[in-house]
């Protein structure tokens, strides 16, 4: 397996992981468990404890997350491919208003993928 691939292993299995389903009644792994309450509440929840960043893998969550002005910062990362079908970022999402974003840094990989840094705009 490529060190990249082990070094994020190492990371990720080191970090708590939140798992949002409603059909699980129980879920195995390193540092893992169910959401005890409703998204919203979870969240907000986490963010009044001390601690770095929460990161979110799930397009439907990112999309309720945002619907709820849950999330301060996004991080986009743009793979130099076009997909002509899929999942799409946001999808699903039903904005009360425009989401406005400020611009915070990019860095281009030298791979030519993009990864960009937002925050909420204030």
């Amino acid at each position: 397996m490529p060190e990249a691939i082990n070094e994020f292993a190492r990371v990720f299995d080191s970090l708590e992981k939140i798992i949002f389903s409603t059909t699980l009644k129980h879920v195995e792994g390193t540092n893992s468990r169910l959401a005890r309450a409703e998204l919203a509440e979870e969240v907000l929840a986490l963010k009044q404890q001390p601690g770095k960043d929460i990161c979110v893998g799930s397009l439907s969550l990112a999309s309720q997350l945002s619907e709820r002005h849950l999330i301060d910062e996004y991080r986009f990362v743009v793979h130099p491919v076009v997909a002509g079908k899929g999942p799409r970022l946001f999808d699903t999402m039903k904005l009360q208003e425009t989401l406005r974003l400020d611009f915070l840094g990019s860095e281009t990989l030298q791979s030519g993928v993009v990864a960009l840094h937002y925050k909420k705009h204030t």
